[in-house]
């Protein structure tokens, strides 16, 4: 849709974009491309037609490049610029570190995308030369014509908030490898026991039941069945808390036991392979505890920004899934639209077109692959407690015109939530699930 004079919302709000960018790279600054490494540095001054005023490389970590913005100023003042804009890419942490150090100096910073600088490079003599000089160069170049980006400059709570993302998503990968390092031993070695539940690994009973069995017979499930089944039910029930369960079932309790008995295995491998299942499980079991602490902290965070209460208005939405989220975007008033959020998140949709030709349209795949992953992991628990969600899923899964397969639905439907979460916590309204359907009452401010 546009208005009178034929922009479009893009045009707008790329407009906007560039109008703030052209604030924080003024023409009366040089541009000062610094190319950041471990510990050695490459820095250009240029003027905004890319003319390379002065060059510098030192050797010196992230921490102690405050000299070196020293000397660009120095240069670029005596090129007669007012001032400079430092320019990098976002490296790790040292453009962190590069940021607080132009902050003292009273000095912008704007980040260019790695990616951007790739192409670039291959466009700047098709040999694909790459070198620290010429990176700066090229850094400073895609900075001189607002191909670049402000970046987010989180406060102590949401910083605190990301990390603790960050190592969740490590603990939850840990968590799912434990679980294979568990399997493949007993698949080897004492199938029969995988059979006791419907779904072994999601059973605490299960779990409690093989952590014990495996504790007891150190290699000789002979010894399990030596135990006898009360004395191994009442095992079973000391192990059970560890698992986050007071109750056992009784089913699973009997059908491990009986299963010590089954000779089915690799007899050779079967004493190392459940002394290594054995050690697997503890492994599983402290990572489970991490990974628990560690999303307490991270809705701890959330009450912190007041937050908790609105984000678990959606739906099936938990609060641990939305800090999983928000830790991955940040705070979302940074983003002017929700459109822009899920673009962060590579989720907008790509088109296709030219002319008359209507190619497939698939999402973007650009943005953050973390943020993507926290999304579709809250989707599959908020889609069969959220009714509008799972309305909209089987509407996209059983429309007779371009019928989306369930992996695309679900796609569609991480998308859906990132946006009424941007809604939530920008407008500070609780969700409405008649607005997130479609219609249009007045939004009243949270209580």
């Amino acid at each position: 849709m546009s208005d009178r004079t034929g922009l479009s919302r893009g045009d707008r709000n790329r407009n906007a974009r560039l109008a703030r960018l052209r604030v924080l790279v003024p023409p009366e600054n040089a541009i000062v491309g610094v190319d950041l490494a471990s510990d050695k540095q490459a820095a250009v001054v240029t003027d905004h037609d890319s003319r390379v005023l002065a060059r510098r490389r030192v050797s010196a970590r992230a921490w102690e490049l405050g000299e070196l913005l020293d000397w660009a100023l120095a240069r670029a003042r005596a090129a007669g610029f007012v001032s400079m804009t430092v320019v990098c890419e976002p490296t790790g942490h040292r453009w962190r570190v590069l940021d607080q150090l132009a902050a003292q100096r009273a000095l912008a910073l704007v980040c260019v995308q790695p990616l951007l600088v790739y192409r670039a490079r291959e466009r700047e003599d098709l040999t694909f030369d790459k070198s620290d000089p010429k990176d700066a160069v090229i850094i400073a170049r895609l900075a001189a014509g607002l191909h670049c980006y402000e970046p987010e400059r989180a406060d102590q709570v949401w910083a605190r908030l990301r990390h603790l993302g960050a190592s969740r998503l490590q603990l939850t990968a840990g968590a799912t490898a434990a679980v294979n390092q568990v399997r493949d031993p007993l698949e080897c070695a004492w199938p029969a026991v995988l059979d006791t539940s419907g779904a072994p690994f999601r059973s605490a009973t299960w779990r409690a039941a093989v952590a014990v069995a495996l504790d007891r017979g150190h290699g000789d499930l002979a010894r399990v069945r030596r135990l006898g089944i009360d004395r191994f039910t009442a095992a079973v029930r000391r192990e059970l808390p560890r698992w986050d369960a007071t109750r056992p079932c009784l089913r699973i309790v009997h059908a491990v036991y009986a299963a010590a008995a089954d000779p089915a295995g690799v007899m050779a491998q079967r004493s190392g392979a459940l002394e290594r299942a054995s050690l697997a499980i503890d492994d599983w079991q402290h990572t489970r505890a991490r990974l628990a602490q560690t999303e307490a902290r991270m809705v701890a965070v959330l009450d912190d920004l007041g937050l908790t209460g609105l984000v678990t208005t959606i739906a099936g939405l938990t609060a641990v899934g939305a800090a999983a989220i928000l830790a991955k975007t940040g705070d979302p008033n940074r983003f002017a639209t929700p459109r822009s959020l899920v673009k962060h998140a590579g989720l907008c949709p790509r088109d296709n077109a030219s002319g008359g030709y209507q190619g497939k349209t698939s999402i973007s795949g650009r943005g953050r692959p973390g943020l993507r992953v926290a999304a579709w992991r809250a989707v599959w628990a908020a889609l069969p407690n959220n009714p509008v969600m799972a309305a909209r899923f089987t509407y996209l899964t059983t429309r007779d015109h371009n019928r989306l397969a369930r992996q695309q639905a679900r796609t569609a439907s991480a998308a859906a939530l990132l946006r009424w979460l941007h809604v939530v916590i920008t407008r500070q309204v609780n969700w409405d699930p008649v607005v997130a359907a479609g219609g249009k009452p007045a939004l009243r401010p949270a209580a």
